[in-house]
């Protein structure tokens, strides 16, 4: 049913996180995430009783809820990634099948991560590892936005979230010790989970 997007608690207590504040993650789950939830419904339910007569490129109202859609879907469905990933050590076992490709497709995992934090230090709002099925291989992609960036079909396996909301509480504008901070949080068992969900189809 559209417009009846339910807020996920958040997978762990508020203080679980190494390096990440009690007060981060209430603000960032409870507002930030919660509003992207609130504002989709909302969004959906115009939608179902707009003049779509009316529609055009130039302005329309029904042009603006189209993207505010695509925006707080985004923003929900990668906030619900980034804190579904956590709760480990942040180390890859080398036995993991997506350690494995991260080594076949970037050389190592320490060579993926380091491609990673240039993608987040590069990035307005999201740095995400995907599977991209268009040429088999994993990928860091950069979203400027949460729906400004994506490539079509490739499937997110963790991602960060690099709007200052989400650090600058705890690190100020050192982005890179939050970057830090997030991926010693990582439980690679949970992103190995999701990539073999996605390679077995």
């Amino acid at each position: 049913m559209k417009g009846n997007h339910q807020v996920k608690p958040l997978p762990f207590a508020y203080n679980a996180t190494s390096g990440i504040s009690e007060q981060v993650n209430k603000w960032h789950h409870d507002t930030h995430y919660a509003g992207y939830v609130k504002k989709r419904n909302e969004i959906e339910e115009k939608l179902e009783e707009i003049d779509r007569a009316a529609a055009n490129a130039n302005y329309s109202e029904y042009g603006e809820l189209k993207r505010r859609e695509s925006f707080n879907a985004s923003g929900m469905i990668l906030h619900e990634l980034y804190w579904d990933v956590l709760g480990g050590d942040g180390k890859t076992d080398p036995t993991l099948s997506v350690s494995k490709k991260l080594t076949e497709d970037f050389g190592s995992p320490e060579r993926w991560q380091e491609d990673f934090i240039a993608c987040a230090k590069a990035s307005l709002g999201w740095a995400i590892l995907c599977y991209d099925p268009s040429d088999g291989g994993l990928h860091n992609y950069l979203c400027d936005m949460h729906n400004n960036g994506a490539v079509w079909g490739a499937v997110p396996l963790l991602a960060i979230d690099v709007f200052e909301h989400a650090y600058y509480y705890d690190n100020g504008p050192d982005r890179g010790a939050y970057l830090t901070k997030y991926l010693n949080n990582v439980d690679w068992k949970k992103v190995d989970a999701r990539f073999q969900a996605v390679v077995r189809g």
